[in-house]
């Protein structure tokens, strides 16, 4: 066995220690050098892919079709239409309730559509997942609004509008007359007093889905507000020398007692009565038939008896000097202009003689009249209208 002399083993180290220290660096550089190219590379091409996925929602956004349901939807949707809606407004509120797939396929077919700008106030039925070319359609055809068409003839009290209006509505009597109790929700005028009779104006009404009494109540004294500035009521009144009350009062005595082109005349002779008590043989009472039969509660048009006209009443005209305190029912817009603008003439005394065909005979006296009374008892004779 030979011996290794130390410059041998020093030089062996020497030589073998670099060798190992060398290869292991050379090792851990080639690792450590690829992880942030590769680093760098995965940066580059998520950020490449983000912006052109992102370039690519641009140009669709831009210039592609706007996102849209092919239709023709599925399930119901009942969709509102608000007073001053625009078109854009209406396109959120139908994506919202999920009947179109995006306001700008809405407001696309919108702009393209001449009858778009007459879209009207109501509510529409309309399903989920509609195009939006199918949901146009529905909103500008105005036969589409969902309503409960009522209509409230001239000449009725208000207990038969309620009647009238529980019969076509899911509302009972009671949520009428707790609506009546509250007059200042209904909007009458201050000169009402509380008191909607008169007030309720005769006319077809559209109520929609969310109505309540409340609200019925007062779109028909919303419409009231309509005639009688169009009849210039309050103007009117100050002319005659009447406030608005009395006015309304006699309007509704009117619409009681006359029709057609008698109303101003009838008119007149209120309005005779009233301011010159003790002419052509008056008292100052006005002696009409319908405000007894408002006194008694029953229907305006029937003939009173004498019994009938003892009641003790504010209402009994034959017995109570002057108008009754307020309306006996609701005028429409001919006795509103009646009574707004009454005719000239001298008569003092009128009367129905067929009951029938409504036609009326005035007088400017008591004898005049007496004559046409006996026209009307002959009338009563031989007709089952009396």
């Amino acid at each position: 066995m030979s011996e290794t002399s130390p410059e041998t083993v020093s030089h062996a180290h020497a030589h073998a220690r670099p060798h190992v220290r060398a290869g292991g660096r050379r090792k851990r550089r080639r690792v450590s050098g690829c992880i942030p190219v590769l680093l760098v590379l995965a940066v580059v091409a998520a950020l490449l892919y983000f912006g052109f996925q992102r370039g690519r929602d641009f140009i669709e956004d831009q210039f592609g079709d706007p996102e849209d349901f092919a239709g023709p939807g599925k399930g119901s949707v009942t969709f509102q239409v608000h007073q001053g809606d625009s078109i854009s407004q209406m396109g959120r509120n139908l994506e919202d309730a999920g009947v179109i797939a995006s306001v700008e396929a809405f407001t696309d077919a919108a702009s393209g559509d001449p009858d778009a700008r007459g879209i009207q106030v109501g509510y529409y039925p309309l399903k989920k997942e509609m195009s939006a070319t199918d949901v146009l359609d529905i909103l500008t055809d105005p036969s589409q609004i969902i309503t409960t068409r009522i209509t409230v003839p001239e000449g009725l009290r208000v207990v038969d509008v309620v009647d009238r209006l529980v019969e076509n509505t899911d509302f009972g009597h009671k949520a009428f007359e707790s609506a009546l109790d509250k007059p200042g929700r209904l909007g009458l005028p201050d000169y009402a007093g509380g008191d909607a009779e008169g007030y309720l104006f005769p006319s077809t009404y559209g109520f929609g889905p969310d109505e309540t009494p409340t609200t019925m109540l007062r779109a028909m004294v919303d419409r009231w507000k309509q005639a009688a500035e169009e009849a210039d009521l309050e103007g009117a009144a100050a002319r005659l020398g009447y406030t608005p009350h009395e006015l309304m009062t006699v309007a509704s005595l009117v619409e009681a007692e006359g029709r057609g082109d008698d109303m101003p005349t009838i008119a007149r002779v209120i309005y005779n009565r009233l301011e010159n008590p003790g002419t052509a043989g008056t008292t100052g009472m006005l002696q009409l038939d319908a405000t007894v039969n408002f006194a008694h509660g029953r229907g305006i048009g029937a003939r009173t008896t004498a019994e009938d006209r003892q009641i003790d009443s504010p209402y009994n005209t034959y017995q109570v000097v002057g108008l009754p305190p307020g309306p006996i029912e609701s005028p429409g817009d001919a006795a509103i202009q009646a009574a707004a603008n009454p005719a000239d003439g001298d008569w003092y005394y009128y009367v129905t003689v067929n009951l029938k065909t409504g036609e009326t005979k005035f007088a400017e006296t008591p004898e005049e009249h007496s004559r046409n009374v006996q026209e009307l008892n002959e009338y009563c004779q031989t007709s089952k209208a009396c």
